[in-house]
């Protein structure tokens, strides 16, 4: 295995990709708070576009939002109320450590992360959301606050090449520190390899969840860690603490493999107890598709 090199704002940015991006949408599943009008349930009553109820007329009112029809039939003014439609924050959450920078094959799961992280950013903002990034390690590396404006998809890149990844993160815990730096409600994409201790992945997200907060996590890992497809003796070096260790592949394969099947089982149970939507990524998958495929699920479904 080997580490990513460096990643450029270039490397990043795939034109054909974003273009196939134009027909979709990313929908947060929950209510969540904004200030621009945009295509998100927002927990506040407004005028808007879809009907809600109605209340008793109060002076100061607007009179365009009387319902004369009602006022006919009991002779008392009420005005219409509207679920308003809000802007997302978006808040990506990216895993920086040095676990991310695996490569057996393809581009590695660090520009894999970081690609997918810019190809969100850019269709959150052409939607109008406000997008915000964090990246963490064993603490948190850097933070963009969820902004709209027009110059935030170069920040999100700026931020993505100028931040050294982090050789050690051995704990989760960074995520309640992550957690209380998206104060308003919106949707959190968490990518990462996840390899932290599960309970503490799972605080993490449920400190998210409490917040209310829409989660979504894109798990991403190397074709060599999902199956370990080598032979005969093979050096293991923990890109995160630096320790090695020499086996036989097919001496260690059988255990490993289950080791790792139990492993995502409780992650996927974990999430879907918490109704956290959990994405499996494979650093070798085209990313466009995977991408397309999971984006055009998630407008059927919400």
């Amino acid at each position: 295995m080997s580490q990513d090199p460096a990643t450029t704002a270039r490397d990043l940015i795939d034109p054909h990709f974003f273009a196939t991006l134009e027909d979709l949408e990313l929908i947060a599943r929950t209510a969540v708070e904004g200030f621009l009008q945009g295509l998100h349930r927002s927990p506040y009553v407004g005028f808007s576009v879809e009907f809600a109820s109605h209340r008793e007329y109060l002076p100061g009112d607007d009179l365009r939002h009387l319902n004369w029809k009602l006022y006919g039939r009991q002779d008392r003014l009420y005005v219409k109320q509207y679920d308003a439609e809000t802007n997302l924050d978006l808040h990506l959450l990216l895993d920086w450590s040095g676990s991310m920078t695996t490569r057996s094959a393809g581009a590695g799961k660090q520009r894999y992360a970081a690609s997918l992280t810019a190809a969100l950013a850019h269709l959150a903002l052409r939607q109008r959301d406000a997008v915000g990034l964090t990246l963490f390690a064993g603490g948190v590396l850097d933070h963009l606050r969820p902004r709209a404006k027009a110059n935030q998809f170069d920040e999100v890149l700026e931020c993505l090449t100028r931040t050294p990844l982090r050789p050690r993160s051995e704990s989760a815990g960074v995520l309640h520190e992550a957690a209380e730096l998206m104060p308003r409600r919106g949707l959190v994409v968490l990518i990462s390899d996840l390899f932290y201790d599960a309970g503490e992945v799972f605080a993490g997200l449920d400190h998210l969840l409490f917040l209310g907060h829409d989660v979504l996590v894109f798990h991403v890992l190397d074709p060599l860690e999902r199956r370990l497809p080598l032979e005969g003796a093979v050096r293991f070096h923990d890109l995160e603490t630096g320790a090695e260790v020499v086996a036989q592949a097919q001496d260690v394969r059988a255990a490993y493999e289950a080791a790792v099947g139990r492993w995502l089982h409780e992650l996927e149970e974990g999430c879907r107890t918490r109704d956290v939507e959990l994405v499996p990524l494979t650093s070798d998958e085209p990313l466009d598709r995977a991408l397309y495929d999971y984006l055009a699920r998630r407008g059927r479904h919400f």
